[in-house]
């Protein structure tokens, strides 16, 4: 009896120093009252952006200082993507959300109140192109960072919303954003170069979707296209015959397609007429790190360059 008093006793004692140990430990990691716990010395916030470009636009100016994801992956359709309950919890966790605005994400309005999180529109102050079809609806054309020129202001806009959130880093922002601005210039430059030498009546760009219309402004070219934004459907007999008119009337020497739709309607412009197939183009979304166009500045140097080769003549 007094062998099992004396175990006891000992069991006790030894629970009792535990429970002091975990005690301690628990004072010293609990976060004082009334701030914000659980986030590790160092941890850096997080920015979502809603597709793969506007990431890594916003990666440029970050820098270091940010983690920036994307809500939806490499060849989405960003049109008319359905978000799952997990892009909504990765919204969730972070400190801003990006998206374009000029109506590309018809599904943000609803995902951004579920996922309760500050937003800014990259757009914002963009001078928009309205859809020819659309027009008299005041649909816009929410292409606009398909313009080098236009992305300047998308830059402006995350690195006054990056220090915002993170006041410490303000002027690395600024200074990221004027550094990513002047390579994005000698972009829209090149491709004006490039061009200078085309004739008049050459200067046009003939796409199976209605996303170059900012980029066919900066460069200075007509804009023709099959159908309009996201709508693959209406490539109608009547759409082809009128590319064929126009690629014969203007002497067209090579006609495009993007990479996330079929080329066979342009294929039938291309039967009927001189021009050539002058390659695939990229709009909506990056491709993997080993594919062709992993940065925005590879996407739009990529069309700029195709581009301004089909319609040239020159060799790459």
């Amino acid at each position: 009896m007094r062998t099992f008093s004396r175990i006891r006793a000992t069991v006790v004692s030894t629970i009792s120093i535990a429970a002091l140990f975990l005690a301690a430990c628990s004072s010293t990691n609990t976060a004082p009252s009334g701030t914000q716990s659980a986030t590790p010395t160092g941890d850096k916030p997080t920015v979502a952006t809603t597709f793969t470009v506007l990431a890594d636009i916003a990666r440029n100016v970050a820098g270091e200082y940010l983690d920036i994801v994307s809500i939806t992956k490499e060849g989405a359709e960003i049109h008319g993507y359905e978000p799952t309950p997990g892009d909504i919890a990765k919204a969730s966790k972070a400190r801003l959300v990006i998206d374009n605005g000029l109506g590309l994400e018809l599904w943000f309005e609803k995902f951004i109140a579920e996922a309760a999180v500050p937003h800014i529109v990259a757009s914002q102050g963009v001078p928009s192109i309205p859809i020819a079809e659309d027009a008299a609806q005041g649909h816009d054309n929410p292409h606009a960072w398909m313009s080098p020129t236009h992305v300047k202001t998308y830059v402006d806009n995350m690195a006054r919303a990056f220090a915002d959130i993170d006041p410490e880093h303000a002027q690395a922002y600024r200074n990221n954003a004027e550094t990513y601005k002047t390579k994005l210039d000698k972009v829209r430059t090149d491709l004006i170069d490039t061009l200078s030498v085309l004739p008049e009546n050459q200067r046009a760009l003939v796409t199976c979707e209605g996303a170059f219309s900012y980029l066919a402004k900066d460069a200075g070219l007509t804009e023709k296209y099959l159908w309009a934004v996201n709508a693959e459907n209406q490539a109608t007999p009547g759409q082809i015959a009128s590319a064929i008119e126009f690629v014969k009337e203007h002497n067209i020497p090579a006609v495009f397609c993007e990479s996330t739709v079929s080329d066979a309607p342009m294929q039938q412009v291309v039967d009927a007429t001189d021009a050539q197939f002058g390659g695939v183009l990229y709009v909506d979304s990056l491709s993997d790190k080993n594919g062709p166009v992993p940065t925005y500045l590879d996407l739009i140097t990529h069309d700029a360059q195709l581009i301004a080769h089909a319609l040239t003549g020159a060799k790459n």
